[in-house]
């Protein structure tokens, strides 16, 4: 198999998209600040007549990731929507309306419950189902810490809904967990996860449907193009979905000093998804 291309620019490619679906943390922002080449990318293709979804596994609704956006001065220029993990997982959160429901995860992320029915409080001993958004505290804890949750929460049966399935990013060029790798712990122990967001295909079929609302009529799936740095979200889930992908490297993946062709050649092995392109940074 030829390696796969590394390009300097994503402008080459451009032309052979109508629509991106842009990863956020670890493409457009590093959890503190915006990486300025992601933004002028985008801004660069919508300038071109492209439009640009912001497609995440942030466990925040739509709303609540564009004010993050803001907070962090991301340019509202560089893109057209925001498609979230979070907006997936409502609905999936909603089905357990009216049942005690035990709540995984920091504050910062309750705007996932809000104008819901289904509402968080319960406890590891009395919840009928689980829901992960993430670690209490991503600064200090792994997921060894939840051991003893999750173990009693296996014991009981109890379900867990992770509304984000990222395992890990990098903020400020230091990795912390994120709700995916306490999920995965819990599935090592037997216990049932539903996930949602990215590699699973509704967040893309909501993706697709946006979309192509926005561009006024259907969207052929060679004309989209999915831009991220998770091997195993962002290009597996494109390339589960049947649309091209560009790997951005990332401290997530790609260690420093790392050449990005090496990196692609440890990373994507034949028989997984493969990226279309690799960049070392997402540049026009």
């Amino acid at each position: 198999m030829s390696a796969i291309p590394v390009l300097q620019s994503i402008a080459p490619l451009a032309p052979t998209a109508d629509l991106w679906f842009v990863d956020i943390w670890g493409v457009i922002h590093n959890g503190v600040e915006p990486y300025a080449s992601s933004v002028a990318a985008c801004e660069a293709f919508r300038e071109q007549g492209g439009t640009v979804l912001l497609v995440t596994n942030s466990p925040r609704p739509r709303e609540s990731v564009g004010r993050q956006l803001d907070g962090i001065n991301v340019s509202r220029s560089a893109y057209d929507r925001i498609v979230s993990s979070g907006d997936v997982s409502r609905s999936l959160i909603e089905a357990w309306a009216g049942k005690p429901i035990l709540h995984i995860g920091p504050e910062r992320d309750l705007p996932v419950f809000e104008g819901l029915r289904a509402k968080p409080g319960a406890t590891a001993d009395d919840a009928a189902v689980a829901v992960c958004t993430g670690l209490y505290d991503d600064e200090t804890e792994t997921p060894a810490d939840y051991a003893d949750m999750l173990a009693k929460l296996r014991v009981r049966g109890i379900p867990m809904i992770c509304a984000n399935p990222d395992e890990k990013v990098e903020r400020d060029s230091r990795i912390v967990y994120c709700a995916g790798a306490v999920a995965r712990a819990y599935e090592a122990l037997g216990g049932e996860v539903s996930y949602a967001g990215k590699p699973f295909r509704p967040v893309y079929d909501l993706a697709l449907q946006i979309g192509c609302t926005l561009r006024g009529g259907a969207i052929p799936k060679e004309r989209v193009l999915a831009i991220g740095d998770g091997v195993a979200t962002d290009i597996a889930g494109a390339g589960n979905f049947g649309i091209r992908s560009v790997f951005i490297a990332s401290g997530v993946y790609v260690t420093n000093g790392e050449a990005i062709g090496d990196a692609a050649a440890r990373l994507f092995a034949p028989t997984m998804p493969q990226p279309a392109a690799v960049m070392d940074a997402f540049v026009w």
